[in-house]
């Protein structure tokens, strides 16, 4: 895969990403690990996205030891993590409920834990993982900027950041947001209705497209409206020799958005990487879209 920008200021990046967002604690052992960062690796996916909650707070260490038993160089990879979300879990037993924390504290903790867990010197894009409504924005900022010019951060992102909240954080930055992460697939269109994608053309960033394939649902539901996206793909499939999963991938790519892959399944990795030799006719894009939103 031929790197791409990010964005106007953010760093190149493979055109399909990896997150480790889905995994749960039963998929942690090394063996998975290094065989999804092997596939990744030789289907030139170089880009991976972690975050300190990840598999009950233990993906990033995982794939810190897989990368220095590999012999991979650090050069080679480009890193995203983030921070934000504070999960219960066994490794955390202090934590009663889900909540968010932003604080200056909390970054600074959580960056340093994702250095030595990663065994790296820096991150290529941190980013916040929600927008916390109790953290001073200012300090917040300030924390980003420090880290930025550390050399321990490289560049700043958010995670499912409204316009609103976007614009908010930035006008407290005097550097410049690089990407956020939406949830965009053919079952939820909604950063269409919410701006959240006319502000990022805005910004010149590509929008990064979570759940791209709506958590297996477009294949697997046997609910109405992915059973109507899945007969619409299938339809399309013989056009273009693809499987519906590939075609429903390269429906994002279209619109010069970037996949993050989440699934564990290796086949449905390599759909989805096919998708990008696939160009989709504007009419068969639109047809697409419509069934979509439910107006076909």
């Amino acid at each position: 895969m031929k790197k791409i920008y990010l964005s106007d200021a953010g760093p190149k990046v493979s055109p399909a990403i990896y997150g480790f967002y889905r995994w749960h604690p039963s998929d942690l052992n090394l063996k998975k690990m290094e065989t999804i960062i092997d596939q990744c690796l030789e289907l030139g996916i170089n880009t991976f996205d972690h975050a300190d909650i990840y598999g009950n707070y233990q993906c990033e260490q995982l794939f810190g030891e897989v990368i220095k038993n590999k012999g991979i160089k650090r050069e080679d990879l480009v890193l995203f993590t983030k921070c934000g979300i504070v999960m219960p879990g066994s490794s955390h037993p202090e934590v009663r409920v889900k909540y968010y924390d932003t604080s200056r504290e909390h970054i600074l903790k959580s960056v340093e834990n994702s250095l030595r867990k990663l065994q790296t010197d820096y991150i290529d894009i941190f980013l916040l993982n929600q927008l916390d409504p109790l953290s001073n924005l200012e300090e917040t900022a300030i924390t980003l900027q420090q880290l930025r010019d550390s050399g321990k951060v490289k560049n700043i992102g958010v995670v499912n950041f409204s316009v609103f909240q976007h614009q908010l954080l930035s006008s407290y930055l005097r550097i410049p947001i690089v990407t956020n992460h939406i949830e965009l697939n053919l079952l939820n269109t909604t950063a269409f209705d919410n701006g959240q994608i006319d502000y990022m053309k805005q910004k010149y960033m590509r929008p990064l497209a979570t759940s791209p394939l709506a958590e297996g649902l477009i294949a697997n539901s046997i609910e109405k409206r992915p059973l109507l996206m899945r007969r619409k793909l299938e339809e399309l499939s013989p056009r273009y020799n693809a499987h519906i999963e590939s075609i429903a991938i390269a429906w994002i790519l279209k619109l010069g958005a970037l996949p993050l892959i989440g699934t564990t399944n290796e086949e449905r990795i390599k759909n989805i990487t096919k998708a990008f030799d696939i160009d989709l006719s504007r009419q068969d894009w639109y047809e697409l879209y419509e069934a979509a939103r439910g107006t076909i």
